[in-house]
């Protein structure tokens, strides 16, 4: 079970841009990954902690060119919600013979904290508030990659003032346009062009037609929500991602769905093999930090 946690881990992280800093402080040089490790892990730990063995369901791990996915087969145990996950709640172990063993060797503490510190990593990264969601009984946790790079900005040639909106909108999560004449001193047509500017270059989706509730999101997530300007259901909407994202890399952790012990047999398999490339990530896997739902 502990190999199937690290080599899931490593899948994603070899698949993820990486920066590489200078010896200045230190004869190692630092590594900063685009999302941050820990939360990928914790995110892992949890799929395969929490979930429902008795499902012929696999946890998959699917990473997109804005986000990475989790799935994992089972429902939140009551009084647990997917709002509740942005809160402090209780630690209630679906497979509390699987939890044991993770909790001795610090992949997972019993504070029910995990899905908080995965809020926080990624905030203090300045990506986005990682989603929790059940659909199909399944729990879905997403972790927002940042692909609007510096680079990538520089091509589009915009203003000072667009590109702060995309970092606002990055943590945030929305913008409208009275917010952004609030933050940016702009008048109402400039805000209403700059953000129409940002909607045809495929950045920002508007959510809503008109009125105060209308407001503008990052385009990979308006999609993922159910946006108002869509016409497409959201499980339609799901599906039609996926035939229009046919490199993602996808990864299954497998378990025979009799026992729990049974999954510590599990093997992972890859649709696309994964590079021989093996990161050196922070934070050894042996010493995973906190696994609470």
């Amino acid at each position: 079970m502990f190999e199937l946690v690290d080599q899931a881990v490593d899948f994603v992280m070899s698949k993820l841009d990486r920066a590489v800093g200078t010896r200045a402080t230190s004869n190692q040089a630092p590594e900063t990954y685009e999302l941050p490790p820990d939360a990928v892990s914790e995110a892992i730990v949890n799929a395969i902690a929490h979930r429902d063995y008795a499902s012929n369901a696999s946890v998959q791990i699917m990473l997109f060119a804005d986000r990475l996915e989790i799935w994992n087969p089972g429902e939140l145990f009551p009084p647990l919600t997917t709002e509740a996950l942005r809160q402090p709640h209780p630690s209630i172990p679906r497979n509390p013979l699987i939890a044991e063993p993770l909790f001795l060797t610090r992949y997972i503490e019993r504070a029910g904290t995990g899905t908080l510190d995965m809020i926080e990593l990624c905030r203090a990264a300045g990506l986005p508030p990682p989603e929790f969601r059940q659909e199909q009984g399944q729990v879905i946790q997403t972790i927002w990659r940042h692909w609007l790079t510096a680079t990538k900005l520089a091509e589009m040639g915009l203003n000072d003032r667009q590109r702060e909106v995309i970092r606002h909108v990055h943590i945030e999560g929305r913008i409208g346009n009275m917010e952004y004449q609030r933050l940016f001193s702009a008048s109402k047509p400039t805000a209403s062009r700059e953000l129409e500017q940002l909607r045809s270059m495929g950045v920002l989706a508007k959510v809503g037609t008109t009125g105060k509730g209308t407001h503008y999101v990052l385009a990979g997530k308006g999609l993922t929500k159910g946006s108002k300007d869509s016409s497409t259901p959201k499980g339609s909407q799901r599906a039609q991602r996926a035939h229009e994202e046919p490199r993602r890399q996808t990864r299954q952790a497998s378990a025979k769905p009799v026992t729990p012990s049974s999954a510590l047999k599990g093997k992972i398999t890859a649709r696309k093999k994964a590079t021989p490339r093996t990161p050196s990530r922070p934070g050894s896997p042996k010493r995973r930090k906190e696994n609470r739902r």
